[in-house]
């Protein structure tokens, strides 16, 4: 893989020979695959199936949904997110039924450390877990981030995911629905929208488009798009957005600034701006020496920020800060009052297709059934189902509606959702089992 010459001599001096070197080894190793469970459905010990304990998900810390053996390098998990799990290899996730279904979200580790961030400030007593909050992220697609946060976020608590890019929209409103967790709103609006609208939130994730430099290792089109040119162009987008987002941010509450990238005019340059800016105070989050989690790159700018490098952390690259906005003399505490964005005027609100709400009757299919389902067939459902609406489940977990009419019943699955392939495996692909 040859990376742009512009890009290996401005990152060897920014890392150092060594980082540098240890950076560079990891092209030559395969990108660690990782999928992040989701703690809505846990496991029946009475019936040995998966079932969907909703009253449950608020409060559980973790899932004890397992990962199959056979695809794990054994046990490991994610040491930042408890959910997250490293996988031996990449399966055809296309195949497996729990993944439409919403059981679990492919996603890159390092991204993951989202969850830690939530779970240390709750645990430093700026805001407590039965405090409610009003939560953004800005810059959503597909929705990684926005599902690992609503998993941890205190109940009660209304999560706002938006993209302003609508074919991506559609991607992340049907990752949002899938991963099923209530007070969640897909949008379709600019940063700038939400301050025209006069929105305001406790937290905002301002996971900001850039060069992408940290996705090069799995995704060589990124690779082919990058140039110093670019570099300068997001470091400048990327202030705008945050100009945006701060002024949606209530005084006390907090910004988390990331991106995919390892440069330091769109990292810590970029949070030196912040601080030079606006009256913002970084925020320090513990971690783990054992994580190999870098600080700051940037000389004489010792601000607490988190750098994820390939060959140093197992993970792709990463950039994280947490700044706390002031407000005159007074931090506010967090949970303010709770309201419904979808009465806002001005902003574009996605409304979910009918899917992950289950009605009953319910019928299980086997897993040939199942992958047909999600193709979009029609089905022939056991003598004796009731006509009408049923909801058709896989191991006891919820796929969606279809329409009874005895001599068949017609397939209610969104079609944007459905699988296109026409060559199906015979033999079911497990990612997920019981302990």
């Amino acid at each position: 893989m040859q990376l742009p010459e512009d890009f290996i001599r401005e990152t060897r001096l920014l890392m150092g020979e060594d980082r540098f070197n240890r950076f560079l080894g990891a092209f030559d190793e395969e990108a660690p695959v990782s999928i992040r469970i989701n703690p809505r459905y846990s496991r029946s010990e009475e019936c040995g199936v998966w079932s969907e304990k909703c009253s449950e998900a608020e409060s559980a810390p973790e899932s004890n949904l397992t990962p199959h053996s056979s695809l794990l390098t054994p046990q490991i998990k994610v040491p930042w997110c408890p959910e997250g799990f490293y996988l031996s290899g990449r399966p055809q996730f296309t195949f497996d039924p729990l993944f439409h279904a919403g059981c679990y979200y492919v996603q890159e580790a390092a991204s993951m450390f989202v969850t830690h961030i939530l779970r240390a400030v709750a645990n430093s007593s700026l805001f407590t877990l039965h405090s409610s909050l009003n939560v953004l992220d800005l810059c959503a697609a597909p929705g990684g981030k926005s599902t690992a946060m609503r998993t941890v976020l205190p109940e009660g608590s209304i999560l706002v995911s938006n993209e302003p890019n609508p074919t991506r929209a559609q991607i992340l409103l049907e990752n949002i629905t899938k991963w099923g967790w209530p007070d969640c709103i897909v949008t379709n609006n600019y940063p700038r929208d939400f301050r025209k609208a006069k929105a305001k939130f406790d937290l905002i994730l301002c996971d900001v488009p850039c060069s992408g430099e940290g996705m090069f290792r799995k995704d060589p089109q990124a690779i082919s798009e990058w140039s110093l040119q670019s570099v300068e162009k997001c470091w400048r987008l990327q202030r705008e957005i945050v100009a945006d987002a701060w002024e949606c941010l209530n005084p006390g509450g907090l910004l988390i600034y990331s991106t995919c990238t390892f440069n330091i005019k769109e990292d810590e340059e970029n949070v030196r701006w912040i601080l030079d800016t606006y009256d913002a105070e970084p925020l320090t989050i513990p971690t783990d020496p054992s994580w190999n989690i870098t600080g700051s790159l940037l000389p004489g700018f010792d601000a607490p920020v988190y750098r994820f490098i390939p060959g140093i952390t197992r993970s792709e690259g990463l950039f994280v800060c947490v700044l706390r906005k002031f407000g005159g003399t007074e931090v506010r505490r967090y949970g303010g009052a709770r309201y419904d964005y979808r009465q806002m005027k001005g902003l574009s609100i996605l409304v979910p297709p009918l899917h992950h709400t289950p009605v009953p009757p319910t019928i299980d299919l086997p897993y040939s059934d199942a992958l047909k389902y999600l193709r979009g067939e029609a089905l022939v459902l056991p003598p004796g189902t009731p006509q009408g609406i049923v909801t058709v489940t896989y191991k006891g977990v919820p796929l969606g509606p279809v329409k009874n009419i005895g001599s068949r019943a017609n397939n209610l699955y969104p079609k944007p959702w459905r699988i296109k392939t026409t060559h199906l495996p015979s033999e079911p692909v497990v990612i997920i089992c019981k302990p």
